[in-house]
């Protein structure tokens, strides 16, 4: 992202996703200094970040601690859903997130050998934890040893609430391996709610009807097989959903069949606050509260990147700190992306930035060439890289924010985004410097 030369074989990383020179580094941390203090006096509400050296090498750990303090206020739910492969169970995760199959697949992490988990929106912020029994059914696997696992990880303490979600096909009546399965772990842990759901309702339909009925499906053959699953787990759930999550090509409308029921049905089953993050999760709005969340935390950053960039435009040479406040810039999109679930390289970083900047680009180069007036330049430059800088990260977090809730990211709502922001910021830092 730099036209500098690196002449350096082993270059000393700075900031998440680059690499400087050490005189590169000594450089800007005598250049940073000497002017934080004069920066400190004019922004009062800039954190206390001690030796600027250190901003760069800090910044995971700082990340972490913040992490951490709203990770504990989450009303975070685990689901650990019971069932055998092509039963739905990725489908009900696709149907609670909105999150495409490619980015679910992705996110299953091995838990052990018999499990997968999915943290939704992120393993660093998650409301949703989804435990996968892997090969559920399988012969060559040892059932108790599945048992043995879960009850390890249920018999561990946690503030986060929990429900089972035994997800039986309708067509499926070899369910001799999952009843017992719910049996031991109800008998061990009586206060975890658990919820049967039914899924792949239209393999039963009539061959006649080609799409849903209103919910819920009244054919017979419906309702017969699915009080005779029901009458076979009855010991064992406190409540039962009928679902059929589909395809966009299967032709089914809509393809969250169910899907009301089935927050519902969670919900009930849930402590008051984990209910109303169910609820929130499948509202209208929902993905910019979850991004507000994630904003609020990405700030944090973008304030230290923006103050940094201030620091380094102040430079009176144009030209002369593009090189780094370009780095300085991936560098923070590199971090926001990490905040939002996205590990990205700085080439990949850099993409992102030239992806969602747009003219903000021009703006960049005119904010150089107006150091060349005498006793002005310096001082707007300032401001204008700090400004494009906080606008960048908002930008970014809109960015990411739709790539987290399975939306294709739009480039007017980031740019109208990232026009208000500048515009804000840049009075905002002016108004310091007088």
């Amino acid at each position: 992202m730099s036209d500098r030369p690196n002449s350096d074989p082993n270059p000393t990383p700075t900031t998440p996703g680059e690499e400087t020179s050490p005189a590169q580094s000594r450089r800007l941390g005598r250049l940073l200094n000497d002017t934080l203090g004069q920066l400190k006096g004019r922004l009062p509400n800039l954190p206390n970040i001690g030796d600027v050296t250190k901003l760069f090498s800090v910044s995971d750990d700082q990340l972490a601690e913040i992490l951490a303090r709203v990770r504990q206020e989450l009303p975070t739910t685990e689901a650990l859903l019971l069932g055998k492969p092509q039963a739905g169970k990725s489908s009900i995760v696709r149907g609670l997130t909105g999150v495409s199959p490619e980015i679910i697949g992705q996110g299953f992490r091995p838990h052990t050998q018999n499990t997968q988990r999915y943290a939704y929106p992120s393993e660093d912020l998650p409301l949703l934890v989804f435990t996968d029994t892997v090969g559920l059914g399988d012969t060559r696997r040892d059932t108790q040893e599945l048992v043995s696992e879960l009850l390890d990880d249920l018999d561990v303490e946690t503030r986060r609430a929990r429900i089972l979600i035994l997800t039986v096909k309708i067509t499926d009546f070899a369910t001799d391996t999952l009843q017992e399965i719910a049996r031991q772990l109800r008998q061990q842990h009586p206060e975890i709610p658990c919820l049967l759901a039914i899924t792949c309702l239209h393999e039963l339909y009539p061959p006649s009807v080609v799409d849903h009925p209103e919910y819920p499906p009244e054919f017979e053959e419906v309702q017969r097989v699915t009080e005779a699953l029901q009458k076979s787990f009855e010991s064992w759930y406190d409540g039962v959903v009928w679902l059929d999550f589909t395809l966009e090509d299967d032709g089914f409308t809509p393809v969250f069949y169910g899907l009301e029921a089935l927050r519902d049905a969670i919900a009930d089953l849930l402590p008051e606050a984990e209910a109303r993050a169910i609820h929130e999760l499948l509202d209208e709005g929902t993905t910019q509260e979850l991004g507000d969340l994630y904003r609020d935390v990405g700030r944090r950053y973008i304030l230290a990147f923006s103050v940094m960039a201030a620091t380094l435009a102040a430079v009176p040479l144009p030209f002369a700190t593009m090189p780094v406040l370009t780095a300085l810039q991936v560098s923070l999109v590199g971090v926001i992306g990490r905040l939002y679930g996205q590990t990205l390289s700085p080439s990949q970083a850099g993409g992102v930035v030239s992806a969602i900047a747009g003219g903000f680009l021009a703006q960049l180069v005119g904010r150089e060439l107006i150091k060349f007036i005498p006793g002005l330049g310096s001082a707007l430059a300032a401001s204008w890289a700090a400004a494009y800088t906080w606008a960048l990260g908002e930008g970014a977090c809109v960015y990411f924010g739709d790539l987290m809730g399975g939306k294709t990211p739009d480039p007017e709502k980031i740019q109208e985004t990232m026009n208000e922001a500048f515009e804000a910021a840049k009075k905002r830092f002016r108004d310091h410097e007088h």
